[in-house]
């Protein structure tokens, strides 16, 4: 398959039902290629088949408005190749393999090399516990953190736990362009840590105020020096 069109964004991503997904995306057309970004640019994303001309029903989204078929909206500034997107109103039935369209006529061009895998699921993920340390030992100071995937970023997860009950998270971008958010504590172990069972929970919201949570426990064994 020879493209004209390639991508730079994640190959698959996850996003849950009733929330949204911000799809960070770039393009590169093949130099020998007449985009031009003084003209006027328009994104498209396509489902299930890159092939425009067979299937031109499959097209979702236009930038240009022809075509609406589900509630996307490209966030980034198509004339500086930023085709970064967000996808809201999420349902079970969204889940596909999608292609991204460039039309900046003459130059139109499909990332034919590039598919994107969306899967939305009807329930959250488990968030994740990071001890900084392996063996941990009395009298150690180490940071624990509880981190949630944050397909999302407009309406992220909140994140409590047993650690330090009036903690605050934070969401921050990771370098794909993804989100993350995380709780941090620093503490200093002692005996009365042993046997201690970490709990923390992330609350996703979603369309209708029905919030859902998931939850992740981890049990500390702490040695003597």
């Amino acid at each position: 398959m020879d493209s004209h069109l390639f991508i730079t964004a994640p190959k698959k991503m996850e996003a849950l039902s009733g929330s949204c997904l911000h799809i960070p995306c770039n393009f590169t057309a093949k130099p020998e290629d007449e985009f031009n970004s003084t003209r006027q640019t328009f994104g498209v994303w396509m489902k299930s088949d890159s092939r425009f001309a067979v299937n031109p029903n499959n097209v979702v989204f236009n930038s240009s408005g022809r075509v609406n078929k589900y509630p996307m909206n490209i966030t980034g500034n198509l004339s500086q190749k930023n085709c970064s997107t967000l996808f809201s109103n999420l349902t079970t039935s969204h889940t596909d393999t999608y292609f991204f369209r460039v039309e900046n006529w003459p130059y139109i061009a499909t990332a034919l090399c590039d598919p994107l895998q969306i899967t939305v699921k009807d329930s959250p993920w488990s968030p994740s516990i990071h001890i900084s340390a392996g063996d941990l030992k009395e009298k150690q100071s180490v940071s624990i953190t509880c981190s949630a995937l944050t397909p999302c970023p407009h309406s992220p997860p909140q994140l409590t736990w047993n650690l330090h009950p009036d903690s605050h998270s934070e969401t921050e971008e990771n370098t794909d362009g993804t989100f993350t958010t995380k709780l941090q504590q620093n503490i200093t172990l002692s005996h009365t840590h042993d046997g201690y069972n970490i709990s923390c929970s992330a609350t996703y919201p979603v369309n209708g105020g029905r919030n859902k949570t998931a939850e992740t426990q981890q049990t500390l064994s702490v040695s003597c020096k």
